[in-house]
């Protein structure tokens, strides 16, 4: 079996190792607009040796925009201040790099975590929409169903961010198809309350979104690997069955999705989720077996040995950290160590991860030193 540093192959991207930087909304861009914060987030963490670099979830309009404060790629200037962070990162890293394009759905016009999230103040909310005029919880705005008009308009969207990914030179889409997100709506009998052809059976749940991965694919250059990340549930029992998402992600398969990135809930703001070390990793089995796609799993995986294990056991092909790289962005490079494995460090840094001074933490230094 392999382990976390074998490549892997997504599509026709190889990935130097099995372990992805997972999207983390930052909620600091000016509409939209990425700033020095993200050149930083981003460059620290990639040089950290990760096999894959994912921005965080990249909205493909105002409107869909979780916050006021969320990352774009709708306009020029999103467009120019990313292709500077991309551009400091290959200057520095040679590595794939991947963009996650989303649509925040009725979730959005939210606050920031850190004021305490929820909805905005009627004020400062603009319009949002869902599949359905259903909202996300109590005091949430009611969205607006979306009529075919905006079904073509949300799908161009999609396109256009595309296009301009691929000018900027990511090498990676992964399409965000989970957390209570537009596309996971759609797949969502708790959301999707629709009783036309976008709504119903499972089946045509996921028309739209598989309507809005061929859009994708059919612009998207076929050397670029393009994925999905799923909620494998909602955590509710009137929600989406893991069999149904694995009928998605089969459909997206055989449409050309090369990677499946499997988390879980977001839809449902009553969900009961029992977290515990790898929560989620059962789902990424399920779906990888079943689907047989190269499937990532996320939630709660901390450590190198849980991270390997993982992968050893077949359980996964890759594993996604989030909150584990903000609070060390160096993991890898201790993995690596713990592993016995090689992998990449930028040269200013070698002589902090050199063996004599490794081996020199592990004995008293002397007043001389």
């Amino acid at each position: 079996m392999p382990t976390l540093f074998d490549e892997l192959e997504i599509g026709p991207i190889t990935l130097p190792n099995r372990i992805m930087l997972s999207p983390m909304c930052q909620y600091s861009a000016r509409d939209g607009v990425p700033d020095d914060w993200h050149l930083a987030h981003l460059l620290q963490l990639a040089i950290g040796g990760m096999g894959l670099v994912m921005t965080e979830a990249t909205h493909v309009s105002r409107q869909g925009r979780i916050s006021p404060h969320c990352l774009g790629l709708y306009s020029d200037a999103c467009e120019t201040n990313l292709a500077r962070i991309i551009t400091a990162i290959r200057n520095q890293r040679d590595c794939p790099i991947g963009i996650q394009l989303a649509h925040a759905g009725r979730k959005g016009a939210s606050k920031r975590p850190w004021e305490g999230g929820g909805p905005l103040p009627p004020q400062q909310r603009w319009h949002t929409v869902a599949p359905s005029a259903v909202p996300h919880d109590a005091g949430w705005q009611i969205p607006q169903a979306l009529d075919k008009h905006g079904l073509a308009n949300v799908k161009e969207e999609f396109v256009t961010a595309t296009q301009r990914a691929d000018r900027i030179g990511f090498d990676v889409i992964e399409l965000h198809a989970a957390h209570g997100y537009l596309l996971h709506e759609f797949l969502s009998p708790h959301a999707n309350q629709r009783t036309d052809e976008y709504g119903g059976t499972a089946k045509a749940r996921r028309r739209y979104p598989l309507e809005v991965f061929d859009a994708v694919r059919q612009v998207w250059p076929a050397k670029k690997a393009l994925g999905l990340r799923v909620s494998a549930t909602d955590y509710i029992p009137s929600g989406i069955t893991t069999q149904e998402v694995i009928e998605f992600v089969a459909a997206a398969r055989g449409r050309g999705c090369d990677f499946v990135d499997v988390s879980g809930g977001g839809v449902a703001a009553k969900q009961q989720i029992d977290l515990r070390p790898g929560y989620q990793v059962d789902y990424a089995t399920e779906l990888k077996t079943t689907v047989g796609l190269p499937t990532f799993t996320v939630g709660l995986v901390t450590s190198p040995t849980q991270a390997n294990e993982i992968i050893t056991s077949g359980r996964a092909d890759g594993v996604a950290l989030a909150r584990a790289f903000l609070r060390n962005p160096r993991w890898v490079w201790d993995a690596a160590d713990e592993l016995g494995a090689d992998v990449y460090c930028p040269p200013q840094y070698e002589r902090g991860r050199s063996a004599r001074y490794i081996a020199g933490l592990a004995r008293p230094q002397s007043t001389g030193e």
